[in-house]
C-alpha cells in the first residue's frame, strides 16, 4: 500500500516495537531495519531517493539505520500539531488523491515554476500573488484541483471590497442615476493621481452643474487619453491595488493604507446605492459559491448610518440594509434548492464593525445599536469588531475601549467579539499589543494576527483555546501563516478585500497555502475547509448541517481527484 507517496514494503516490525519506536509513526519504519548491504533505493511517487552505498561508509549499516529511525522519529514530533493529523483515520481515496495532488505539484514545480518568463522574470511556488496570477491560472493544480474544492467558510470579508472591480464599473455604468466628477482637467501626466468622485445623482437634479453621466463620461473620454477603454483603465486604477502600487508606488504598510483608502472612498458611494447595494451583495453570494465557499461571514461597516434609495436622495437607515441582506441570502439559498444544490449555501451572517477612530462615547452608541439588531435580526447578527489601520495615527488600540467592551460581554454574551488584531509588522507597538487585548477580551477568532509569530505564549493560548485565526496569503515564503499552521493553531483562509486585487473567492488563498510547502498537501486544505465550518459562528445544530453537507461534496471531489492521471 501506498501511504504519502512512499511505498509499504510491509517489512517486519518486531525489531523496531522491541526497541520503543512508534510503529505508526512514518511509513518509513519497516524499512530502516532490514536495510541491505548494497545500494537501495526506496521509491517515491515523484523520485527515487538513493541512500548511500553502506559498503563504502565509515559507519555501520545499523548506526545508519538506528539514526534514520531517529531523525523519522523526530520528524514526525515535530509535525505531529500541524492541522493534517488532527484524523488519523483518512480514507483510502483521501490518501490517493493527495499522492495525485502531490505529483501534480512535483510536476509544474518544473514546467511552470522552473521556467524564466519575460514578464515574470524567476518565478518561484507563493510567490507575491500581483504578479503570479496569470501563471497561476495556467496551472493544473489551480484549473483542476484548487478551484474545483469545496472550500468550507470565508469568515473574513469586507463587504464593501467584495465583488470584481470590472464589475462594480458595469454596475455602475448600467444605472442612469450614476455621475461622476473630477477635481481638475484629465492630462496623460495627471490620471494616475486625479481621483473620480462617482456617485447617484437624483433625477430632480439633471443636469449637474459639475458631473456627467458616468456612461455619457465614458464615450466623450478623450481620444488621446484612450477613448472609452482608457476611461474603463483609469477608472478600474482607482478600485484596485496594482502590482506597481502594492511594490513600487505604496510599497510600506502607511502608503498601502492610504491607497486602501482612496479605493474605498470612490467604490463606497456606488455600494450604497440601494440597486447597486442589492445586485452587488447577489453578485458577491453567487461567486463566492462558483468558487466552492458554502457559508459566510461578511464584515459590514456601519460608520456611515444610511444607504441611499433608489431616488438617489433618500436616506434608509441601516435596518434596510439589514432586511436587503435577509432578503437577497433567502433568495438565493431558495434559488440553489431549486437546482437541486442545496448543499452548496449554507447562509450569510454579518459581522457588525465599525471603525476605531470612534470615542469611546461613540463605541457605546454602536454596540447598543448592534444589540438592537441582533435582537431584530438574531440569524443575521454573527458578533461585533472593530475595523481600520491598527498601525494608523487616528486609530485607537483594543485598551482604549476596554471598559465598554468588557461591560458589553458581560451584557451581550450571545455576541461575540471577532477581532482584528496584530495586523502589524511592529513588535511591541500598540497595534502588535491588541493581540493581548483581544484575546483577554474573549475575541473567538483574531483577523489578520500578523504578529502572533512574536508571542510563544499567545500562540500556546489559541491553541490550547481554539482561537481560530483568519488569515489571507500573499506571498508564502515570507509569510507567517506556515508557523502559525505548525503550532497547531487552527487557521480560516480569508480573501479580506478581494476586489482591491480582483482575486475573489478563496481559491487563490488555498493555491498558495498548497503550492509553497513540500509537507502540506490535499489533506491540510481539507482539514482547513472544515476548521471554517468548525470556527464559524453558526449555531452547533446548523453547523452539523453545513458540515455533513461539505463532506458529502468533499468525498465527491477526491474521488474525482484520486481518478486523475498525475
Amino acid at each position: 500500500m501506498q501511504r504519502y507517496g512512499i511505498v509499504d514494503v510491509g517489512a517486519p516490525l518486531d525489531e523496531m516495537a522491541s526497541e520503543g519506536h512508534s510503529i505508526s509513526s512514518s511509513p518509513l519504519d519497516p524499512l530502516l531495519p532490514h536495510l541491505p548491504q548494497g545500494e537501495s533505493s526506496i521509491k517515491l511517487s515523484n523520485s527515487q531517493w538513493t541512500l548511500p552505498s553502506f559498503s563504502s561508509s565509515p559507519m555501520p549499516s545499523q548506526m545508519l539505520a538506528n539514526y534514520l529511525r531517529r531523525r523519522e522519529k523526530l520528524i514526525t514530533e515535530d509535525r505531529a500539531l500541524r492541522i493534517d493529523h488532527v484524523r488519523a483515520n483518512y480514507t483510502p481515496t483521501e490518501l490517493k488523491a493527495d499522492e495525485v495532488v502531490r505529483s501534480i505539484r512535483a510536476r509544474e514545480a518544473i514546467s511552470v515554476w522552473g521556467i524564466d518568463r519575460e514578464d515574470v522574470p524567476h518565478p518561484y511556488p507563493g510567490m507575491e500573488f500581483l504578479n503570479a496570477k496569470d501563471i497561476i491560472l495556467k496551472t493544473d493544480l489551480y484549473s483542476k484541483i484548487v478551484s474545483k474544492m469545496p472550500k468550507g467558510g470565508l469568515l473574513h470579508v469586507h463587504q464593501n471590497a467584495s465583488v470584481e472591480a470590472r464589475v462594480l464599473l458595469d454596475l455602475a455604468l448600467g444605472h442612469p442615476a450614476i455621475h461622476i466628477r473630477v477635481p481638475g482637467p484629465l492630462v496623460a501626466s495627471s490620471l494616475e493621481t486625479v481621483l473620480p468622485k462617482i456617485q447617484p445623482i437624483p433625477v430632480e437634479e439633471y443636469p449637474p452643474v459639475d458631473a456627467v453621466g458616468i456612461t455619457d463620461a465614458r464615450e466623450m473620454f478623450d481620444p488621446a487619453l484612450g477613448g472609452p477603454d482608457g476611461f474603463d483603465k483609469w477608472v478600474l486604477s482607482t478600485f484596485v491595488i496594482n502590482p506597481s502600487d502594492a511594490f513600487s508606488t505604496y510599497n510600506t504598510p502607511m502608503k498601502i493604507w492610504l491607497k486602501f483608502g482612496s479605493t474605498f472612498g470612490v467604490t463606497d458611494p456606488i455600494i450604497r446605492f440601494v440597486p447597486i447595494q442589492r445586485e452587488y451583495l447577489r453578485l458577491f453570494i453567487r461567486s463566492s459559491i462558483e468558487d466552492g465557499i458554502s457559508y459566510i461571514e461578511v464584515r459590514t461597516n456601519f460608520f456611515t448610518k444610511y444607504i441611499l434609495a433608489e431616488d438617489a436622495k433618500t436616506k434608509l437607515e441601516l435596518r434596510e440594509l439589514l432586511l436587503l441582506f435577509r432578503e437577497v441570502t433567502n433568495e438565493i439559498k431558495a434559488e440553489m434548492k431549486a437546482k437541486g444544490r442545496e448543499d452548496d449555501f449554507a447562509g450569510l451572517k454579518i459581522i457588525y464593525n465599525t471603525l476605531r477612530v470612534v470615542s469611546p462615547e461613540v463605541l457605546e452608541a454602536e454596540l447598543d445599536q448592534c444589540s438592537k439588531f441582533k435582537q431584530e435580526f438574531p440569524d443575521l447578527i454573527a458578533g461585533f469588531d472593530l475595523v481600520g489601520h491598527e498601525d494608523g495615527p487616528k486609530c485607537k488600540p483594543l485598551i482604549d475601549y476596554a471598559e465598554p467592551l468588557l461591560r458589553f460581554a458581560e451584557q451581550h454574551p450571545d455576541i461575540p467579539f471577532i477581532f482584528h488584531a496584530g495586523e502589524t509588522l511592529g513588535d511591541g507597538t500598540a497595534a502588535d499589543m491588541n493581540l493581548y487585548d483581544a484575546i483577554l477580551l474573549g475575541t473567538k477568532r483574531i483577523g489578520h494576527g500578523f504578529s502572533l509569530a512574536k508571542h510563544p505564549k499567545l500562540m500556546q493560548i489559541c491553541r490550547e483555546k481554539k482561537i481560530a485565526i483568519e488569515r489571507l496569503t500573499s506571498s508564502m515564503l515570507m509569510h507567517p501563516l506556515p508557523v502559525i499552521m505548525n503550532q497547531g493553531i487552527p487557521v480560516v483562509l480569508s480573501s479580506d478585500d478581494p476586489a482591491m486585487f480582483n482575486s475573489m473567492g478563496l481559491s487563490f488563498d488555498f493555491f498558495q497555502v498548497i503550492v509553497a510547502s513540500e509537507v502540506t498537501g490535499l489533506l491540510t486544505l481539507g482539514q482547513m475547509a472544515r476548521d471554517s465550518i468548525t470556527y464559524s459562528m453558526l449555531d452547533e445544530r446548523s453547523k452539523q448541517t453545513a458540515m455533513d453537507a461539505w463532506e458529502r461534496r468533499w468525498t465527491k471531489f477526491v474521488e474525482e481527484v484520486a481518478a486523475m492521471s498525475p
